[in-house]
């Protein structure tokens, strides 16, 4: 514990009980996260360990359930690891989409470990490849603006990261033309929105130069509308996203977004 240095040992079981106990909608099973640091031998080990895990997970989460029939019914995903390796991440792809125990399976699938950027959507592709067309798949720790699009041209439905809320706190916003820091000194008198096409909190009743001044006298309050304002950029962002699809303009909203952000197009 990093509060009084406790030790606390945690296994599937227990993993599964605190998500249930905390009422996740989404669960998701008992993974190794592994490097890219690790060796080959170790990668094979620790996917080995993941996939046994995974078998743990789906027989207490059958018992939870089973116990509980009062509550919402809660999902619960596994984690497809692998590495930068193809037969691993299609192995893995391929065990835990087909995994059934006592008749059940996972209702979705999370898509982790160790991810160079320059192999995203090629390591995305080579999973959504071998899953279930059915089930959703979901890109954990991804949010910047070129990996979204590159993820969900490969693939993936959903995503989660902590980003946006850390760089929050340290004064980083997303624009429509890129990343910015608040506490520049052009922002002192910027008596407008951070982005004045954006339809946040923050943009709605806050100017850039307020919240420049927040974060030079050290108020809390900057970090939380920086925080509200990111969050609602991403999810913005995959409602463009998720309209381009259905309207058949995803790569000219891609070219479009990427050229406007970075300042050329990716």
């Amino acid at each position: 514990s990093f509060i009084n240095g406790d030790v606390h040992r945690f296994t599937p079981e227990i993993s599964m009980q605190i998500q249930h106990g905390l009422g996740a909608d989404i669960m998701f099973a008992f993974d190794e996260l592994t490097t890219l640091m690790n060796s080959r031998g170790y990668q094979e080990q620790a996917l080995e360990r993941t996939r046994l895990w995974a078998i743990r997970c789906l027989a207490e989460h059958a018992r939870l359930t089973a116990e509980r029939t009062h509550r919402p019914y809660q999902q619960l995903w596994g984690v497809i690891q692998g590495a930068q390796y193809e037969d691993l991440r299609r192995q893995a792809a391929r065990d835990l989409g087909a995994m059934d125990v006592e008749g059940w399976s996972f209702d979705g699938f999370g898509i982790g470990g160790a991810l160079e950027k320059e192999n995203l959507g090629t390591i995305v592709g080579w999973v959504t490849e071998e899953l279930p067309e059915d089930k959703p798949r979901h890109l954990l720790g991804i949010s910047e603006v070129d990996d979204l699009f590159v993820a969900i041209a490969a693939g993936a439905d959903t995503f989660d990261c902590v980003s946006p809320s850390r760089v929050a706190r340290n004064s980083a916003v997303y624009t429509r033309t890129g990343r910015v820091n608040l506490t520049g000194a052009r922002y002192r008198r910027q008596f407008a929105p951070i982005d004045e096409s954006c339809d946040c909190y923050t943009c709605t009743h806050y100017t850039a130069a307020y919240v420049h001044h927040l974060f030079r006298a050290k108020e809390m309050l900057s970090s939380t509308l920086c925080t509200i304002h990111n969050e609602r950029f991403v999810v913005r962002l995959v409602d463009r996203i998720r309209e381009s699809l259905i309207t058949g303009d995803f790569d000219a909203l891609r070219e479009e977004t990427t050229g406007a952000y970075y300042g050329s197009p990716r």
